[in-house]
């Protein structure tokens, strides 16, 4: 049996160490959604078609595909939290560093790849680690980490967009890497000073943890909930990366918007989020994950049918924040699902199958989304994307709510 340890018996911690991760996790996003307000200016400046920028995420979320699964499982074998997290926000910030010197399809390829392998590392340790810190209250803090999120997602498309009208695109990349450099050094030296950066059992080298982490991992494959929600994640993904990459496109190119409205628009998706994040994980703490989740992911394939039908005009820009209360409050919820269904030893693993099947749907998504534009106008994408979320949600709605039994924990 696993024995329960000092962080699964508290309810409580202080809530600061759950600012600064989250604080970190908001850098996280800032330089992803800086990016995709910077795509139609960089698409245009290289002549990229819809299909080319579909394909330079693609490849992003491809590596992430790839490393998040041998991220979770590092994780969960060695430990070692404030430094993974540190060197996580740092591997996402300098190859965006990179870009600002870039003048080839084939560099921002490049780019990309290293920022999908970067970003792996980031959530199979935060999020298990505040789950497991504060495990009564999981949905919640999960729903403020994924706040965080929202956070970067709103507010970097306001700054880029005001910097954009002063610098260039090369020049504010450049400026974007100075956050994230300082947040690394700041989660280092805090988290180093709590006893909570150990992964590892006393008395066990890393070969004999990463041994028996193997052999849980094989367990978690057996796991009907995890399975289910990683397969429904994936389509929910499609839907957010291919709206995150061309919903910029098509304020910028079709309804002839400037930097700075753009950003306020994008602006306005993430912030309704932000706002929602909280209610969602306390809600689902209260009357469970799975009544949350398929009711926001109907509303949003219901919202996004109404942009297709709305086309260029004022109720397109209105109905933008609505889809964002609805997308981005059920991540969170999504996550504290896949850890309860997990061993509480193996949350970073989970969390790294997550993730790695999320990226799959995001390499897929923007992919598709951009054949579909270039064949039949960039309109059609918002039509498969409420296709996408409707497929999301049916997995969902398959998937047991109780935890998986408690054998596989043992």
């Amino acid at each position: 049996m696993t024995a329960i340890t000092a962080d699964e018996k508290a309810s409580t911690h202080s809530f600061l160490e759950v600012w600064v991760i989250t604080i970190g996790h908001a850098l996280t996003h800032w330089y992803p959604a800086t990016f995709y307000l910077l795509l139609p200016l960089i698409g245009n400046e290289l002549g990229l078609s819809y299909s080319q920028i579909g394909t330079i995420l693609m490849f992003q979320y491809i590596a992430g595909a790839l490393s998040n699964i041998p991220g979770g499982l590092v994780v969960d074998a060695i430990g070692r939290k404030g430094l993974l997290m540190a060197l996580s926000l740092f591997w996402i910030g300098f190859p965006y560093l990179l870009m600002g010197y870039a003048n080839a399809y084939w560099m921002l390829v490049a780019c990309t790849t290293m920022i999908g392998i970067g970003n792996n590392l980031w959530h199979p340790t935060a999020i298990p680690l505040l789950a497991r810190r504060f495990p009564d209250r999981k949905g919640f803090v999960v729903a403020l980490h994924g706040m965080g999120g929202n956070v970067g997602d709103a507010f970097a498309p306001l700054a880029a967009g005001a910097l954009l009208a002063i610098f260039t695109w090369r020049e504010v990349v450049i400026m974007n890497v100075i956050p994230g450099i300082f947040m690394s050094a700041m989660i280092l030296v805090y988290l180093g000073r709590l006893n909570i950066d150990s992964g590892k059992e006393k008395g066990k080298d890393i070969g004999d943890s990463l041994k028996k982490t193997l052999a849980g991992f094989a367990l978690l494959m057996k796991n009907r909930t995890l399975m289910l929600l990683s397969v429904g994640s994936a389509f929910r993904s499609m839907t957010q990366g291919s709206l995150m990459a061309f919903l910029p496109m098509y304020l910028a190119q079709q309804m002839g918007y400037s930097p700075v409205w753009v950003g306020s628009c994008m602006f306005a998706l993430q912030a309704a989020g932000f706002a929602a994040a909280p209610i969602a994980g306390h809600m689902s703490d209260k009357v469970g994950r799975r009544s949350i989740m398929v009711s926001s992911m109907a509303m949003s394939a219901v919202v996004l049918v109404m942009m297709a039908v709305a086309g260029q005009s004022l109720a397109f820009v209105a109905l933008i924040a609505f889809l964002g209360f609805f997308l981005f409050a059920i991540r969170a919820v999504l996550q504290a699902w896949v850890l309860d269904a997990a061993p509480k030893n193996m949350g970073g693993s989970a969390i790294g199958f997550l993730f790695a099947t999320q990226a799959i749907g995001g390499a897929i998504g923007p992919f598709v989304s951009g054949l579909l534009a270039d064949a039949y106008g960039i309109v059609t994408v918002f039509y498969f994307l409420a296709f996408t979320i409707v497929i999301a949600n049916l997995f969902v709605f398959f998937t047991p709510e109780k935890d998986e039994p408690k054998a596989q924990a043992a």
